[in-house]
């Protein structure tokens, strides 16, 4: 699915507050589209973000270093701005759950991207953003297809597959999330037209996503992975699994030579298709994590 041509835009009307100072929806899904084939990666300072550029990064998330016992939040504005003038890639930042004003606050200070992200402690438990309020794209994350298109219809311009919040290093929940995903649209595109209804009913999506869902054989915008991706062979996986790209968490810096994991895993979501390239990007990297399984997880950082 990586190998296709441009995602076709969910075309749907769309009612914004301020017309003049908001892009189309059909906008921010080709802002999005730019990723494709991308690793997007965490960083946590300006050090890290120039590592993560020069290694082939499509894009960075800044996020503040994790602190246990702390509510987690959006990061410092300030380390935002610092990182933006580091580095030429596109700036993703998370805001919490339903907190419109953590976003309009990461609007302001000029981030590419905005991850409505499930890693930060919620803010709202009832209510997730209104982004066709934004003139920037939002990410948001899924474990099924009725959730990724129920955050589509709210906004949504990117959709992550999310697995393990604990940094722990273990991808089992992100292919479980990923196949289900996919799983899915497999079921929806072998329905009968008058089923549909009642498959957009089961899943709690609305029907006209469903249906356009349906007509192009995948969702209407992007789909990345996150969580447990630390290896090259990790992000072939996801991609040959029908990802368009994939997020890879603070964890990815925490060896000698971050510099080669970063370049060794952009390559591998580039090449994911050549194994002699994977066999090629995978020599070298012998430091790989130690927690790998979920129960060895204590006191770990929530990260993709």
């Amino acid at each position: 699915m990586a190998d296709d041509g441009a995602v076709t835009v969910y075309n749907g009307s769309i009612t914004t507050t301020d017309a003049m100072t908001q892009n189309p929806f059909s906008i921010k899904v080709g802002l999005a589209q730019m990723l494709r084939n991308g690793a997007i990666i965490e960083v946590t300072n300006p050090d890290q973000a120039k590592i993560a550029e020069s290694a082939g990064a499509s894009c960075i998330v800044v996020s503040d270093l994790f602190q246990p016992g702390r509510i987690s939040r959006m990061p410092d504005p300030s380390l935002v701005k610092e990182i933006k003038n580091t580095v030429s890639i596109p700036i993703m930042a998370k805001s919490r759950v339903g907190h419109f004003v953590e976003s309009q606050i990461l609007e302001s200070v000029g981030v590419d991207y905005i991850d409505e992200s499930e890693v930060l402690s919620v803010a709202d438990e009832e209510n997730f953003i209104n982004k066709h309020n934004f003139r920037v794209p939002f990410v948001c994350g899924c474990k099924d297809l009725g959730e990724a298109m129920r955050r589509i219809r709210e906004g949504a311009a990117m959709i992550r597959s999310q697995g393990d919040l604990t940094g722990s290093g273990n991808i089992v929940e992100t292919i479980r999330s990923v196949r289900k995903v996919m799983g899915d649209i497999r079921v929806l595109t072998n329905l009968d037209e008058d089923e549909v209804f009642s498959f957009s009913k089961k899943i709690s999506a609305p029907y006209d996503i469903v249906a356009q869902t349906k007509q192009m054989g995948r969702l209407p915008v992007v789909h990345f992975a996150a969580g447990g991706i630390v290896t090259p062979a990790d992000a072939a996986l996801m991609m040959q699994l029908g990802c368009d790209g994939v997020f890879i968490g603070q964890d990815v810096f925490r060896c000698l030579d971050p510099y080669k994991r970063v370049r060794a895993i952009v390559a591998a979501v580039r090449n994911y298709n050549d194994p002699h390239v994977l066999a090629e990007m995978s020599c070298g990297l012998e430091e790989v994590m130690a927690r790998l399984n979920l129960d060895s997880v204590e006191g770990t950082s929530g990260t993709y």
